[in-house]
């Protein structure tokens, strides 16, 4: 795979970590702050560009392999997941890194690849059950 740039232009081509669905993903630093957008088909999805390190301080800090937890905005998301962290007031976001509402979840789906991809995590790619951990 060729080494992208995460821009519009040239976004980042990954796959979910079962290996089921392709997906792009870019860092819009027209916004203030910074976003990353991901596509998926024709959906459109927006999540705060510090989740990335915030993630991976969180994942040093557990120290071991978490969860993925995948699921949509109007499902609950399993406790101890990095898709419940990435909802959870107490994270250093105060809550959702997702920015669109109704299409804020999937957090645990499309985050973890790309931080694989930068080299900040390592990620399982199992058919269901994925779990990560930092690098």
């Amino acid at each position: 795979m060729k080494k992208a740039s995460g821009t519009k232009e040239d976004p980042w081509i990954l796959k979910t970590p079962p290996g089921s669905s392709e997906f792009t993903m870019y860092k819009d630093e027209n916004k203030t702050p910074p976003i990353l957008v991901c596509t998926v088909g024709k959906t459109v999805l927006h999540y705060n560009y510090s989740c990335l390190q915030d993630l991976h301080t969180m994942l040093k800090q557990h120290g071991d392999w978490m969860e993925l937890g995948s699921a949509d905005e109007q499902k609950p998301a399993k406790e101890g997941t990095v898709e419940a962290w990435g909802r959870d007031p107490g994270n250093p976001n105060g809550g959702w890194y997702g920015l669109k509402k109704g299409f804020r979840g999937r957090f645990g789906m499309y985050i973890p690849p790309l931080m694989e991809v930068l080299g900040l995590a390592e990620v399982e790619h199992n058919p269901k059950n994925n779990r990560m951990r930092a690098v």
